[in-house]
């Protein structure tokens, strides 16, 4: 008795489940060669990720730090061209300074030297000028006398020449004779000299200022001799 078959349904013979296999099998070799190079090429790809990556950060961090000593460079050339412009400035100013303290220190000389010529009057080479003169000294040192008491004196001692000598008397005798107007020794005239004076026995100012000095000394006052002294 025959089978009956259902419509639309096919039966698939020996024949044709080994060509199935067959077909199945040849499938999977293939899948399984194509999935093999893609593998190789991955883990290659993924090897080789690390050296470009390391090449990379390295150039990244060569080229910041020679940006940051270039930066640095600039920074410190900026500094010293600073300092170098302030050095100088301070140099200009320090020297503005010193010659303008030498120019007021050159001006207040001057002006004292005027207040000074101001203040001594110019005497006349003479008997006159000599005593005014001595005087004048003597108002500042503190030293008494007056013009009619110098001049007294000095007729009397010398007859108003500075170059009197006395040459016979005990003091020439003992080596120090009495000279000038007031007839001073030696000994008297440096322990008497007075300082902003020549230091000359001759010089009438400095004679007559000297002898009024020891007269102050020993008698109160040049006004106060009324002989030999």
């Amino acid at each position: 008795m025959s089978a009956s078959r259902t419509p639309g349904h096919s039966r698939l013979t020996k024949a044709h489940k080994l060509s199935i296999a067959g077909v199945a099998t040849l499938s999977a070799a293939a899948v399984a060669f194509s999935l093999v190079p893609a593998d190789v090429a991955e883990a290659e790809t993924i090897s080789a990720a690390p050296v470009a990556w390391t090449q990379a950060v390295n150039g990244t961090q060569t080229k910041a730090l020679y940006g940051h000593l270039s930066t640095q460079h600039v920074i410190a050339d900026a500094n010293a061209k600073a300092a170098a412009v302030a050095a100088k400035a301070k140099a200009d100013a320090d020297a503005k300074a010193k010659a303008a303290a030498a120019a007021k220190k050159a001006r207040e000389q001057k002006a004292a030297a005027s207040r000074s010529a101001a203040r001594t009057p110019v005497f006349a080479n003479n008997l006159d000028g000599w005593i005014k003169e001595a005087l004048f000294i003597m108002k500042k040192e503190g030293i008494p006398g007056t013009y009619a008491g110098i001049h007294r004196n000095i007729m009397r001692e010398s007859s108003g020449n500075p170059m009197a000598i006395n040459n016979w008397d005990i003091n020439a005798q003992n080596g120090i004779p009495s000279k000038g107007l007031l007839q001073v020794i030696l000994p008297t005239f440096k322990a008497y000299h007075v300082k902003g004076t020549k230091f000359d026995q001759y010089d009438p100012v400095a004679n007559i200022v000297a002898a009024c000095n020891y007269a102050a000394d020993r008698y109160g006052s040049m006004d106060n001799v009324n002989s030999a002294y």
